[in-house]
């Protein structure tokens, strides 16, 4: 049963409204104005809100913006109700986030005509979020036994050259195997810390609340987290001559260890695609809403299926480039990006270059 939120301060249209659709089946939930309107769209989570636009307190344009700032709120199919004679900018709305208008007085068949093209609507898109859930379960039982495995083999393999041949063996010898023992258990400790994260960030992710607790937090300099993590990847690729970054000063209303996590794992993925001796461009900026990260390398790119399927977790062409990783680092990084209320674009000229950009609101 669709649950329908009508936000409404005149009670005569608001009591119609309920009348049309109480016999379709839906629940409904009503608020005479819109400060009580917000509210009780986080409290009911309604999969539509028909709003009016002029209201005391709060009006629609209001509502639809403070909505649009919750994750939780913000995938909510609204349809604006505007009087025929008022003024009306429609472009507003719509740049908000509005799927639909309807002009008072309306017909029945308009109404419903206008409710059931939106619900629709949320349907197919929670369709195609759940086939997406699916692919990245299948994905992920599919990557996860290599990315442990191959690791493991290298820690299992050393240690029984360095048990079977210790009385053979070098210092200088007994050195490299246990760099490559080490080398192979941080990428193992990588691999589960992704795994395990990337499982817990889909399931706070049907849970507000617990999105918003998990992310809580302040990144005070956004220049020296970055740089942090742009100078330990670098290192780590031994790639440090390549390494270019020019960053703007800016604070977050994000916690600091999640604006590391995404700059880590942006970075590392641009000096693991590209060759060493190629320029890798960290950079940042940020106006009065919104800080920007971009990470752009010289390596083989991406073509516009590879970008379209970053969600399924895929590190595409394995059996040509045997780069470690199962592309689960932009995978984490876009999701939470998402959380955060911002978002993950990626541009790529395959065999040239390749650019990622996150955008996080600074309120």
């Amino acid at each position: 049963m669709a649950k329908i939120l009508v936000v409404e301060d005149d009670p005569r249209v608001r009591e119609i409204i309920c009348e049309i659709l109480q016999p379709k089946g839906f629940e409904l939930f009503e608020a005479e104005d819109g400060l009580l309107g917000v509210q009780r769209a986080k409290e009911k989570l309604p999969d539509l809100i028909i709003c009016d636009i002029m209201m005391p307190n709060l009006d629609g344009y209001g509502v639809l913006e403070q909505l649009q700032r919750q994750s939780s709120t913000r995938e909510i199919g609204f349809i604006f109700l505007t009087a025929k004679s008022g003024k009306v900018n429609y472009r507003e709305g719509i740049e908000l986030g509005a799927d639909d208008y309807l002009t008072k007085p309306f017909t029945m068949a308009e109404l419903l005509g206008a409710v059931s093209i939106r619900l629709k609507k949320q349907r197919r898109i929670k369709q195609d979020a759940e086939k997406k859930v699916s692919q990245l379960r299948h994905n992920l039982t599919l990557s996860l036994p290599h990315e442990l495995l191959t690791p493991l083999n290298g820690i299992m393999g050393n240690a029984d050259l360095l048990k079977l041949e210790c009385d053979e063996i070098t210092p200088d010898g007994i050195l490299g195997m246990a760099n490559d023992i080490k080398m192979s258990a941080v990428r193992l400790h990588r691999s589960i810390q992704n795994f395990l994260l990337y499982a817990k960030l889909e399931m706070v992710s049907t849970n507000p609340e617990q999105a918003d607790e998990l992310l809580q937090g302040e990144t005070p300099s956004t220049q020296e987290t970055i740089q942090a993590a742009a100078r330990q990847q670098a290192k780590t690729s031994n790639r440090s001559a390549d390494l270019n970054l020019a960053l703007h000063e800016s604070s977050l209303p994000l916690a600091d260890k999640w604006l590391s996590k995404m700059a880590n794992e942006l970075i590392n993925n641009a000096f693991k695609f590209s060759s060493k001796g190629t320029q890798v461009d960290v950079t940042s900026q940020h106006d009065e809403d919104t800080f920007l990260l971009q990470v752009c390398d010289r390596g083989r790119g991406m073509t516009a299926e590879q970008i379209a399927n970053v969600a399924a977790c895929i590190q595409f062409d394995r059996k040509l480039y045997e780069h470690q990783g199962s592309g689960l680092g932009l995978a984490l990084s876009r999701r939470l990006v998402e959380l955060a209320g911002g978002a993950l674009e990626i541009e790529s000229v395959p065999r040239k270059q390749t650019t990622v950009r996150l955008s996080l609101p600074l309120q």
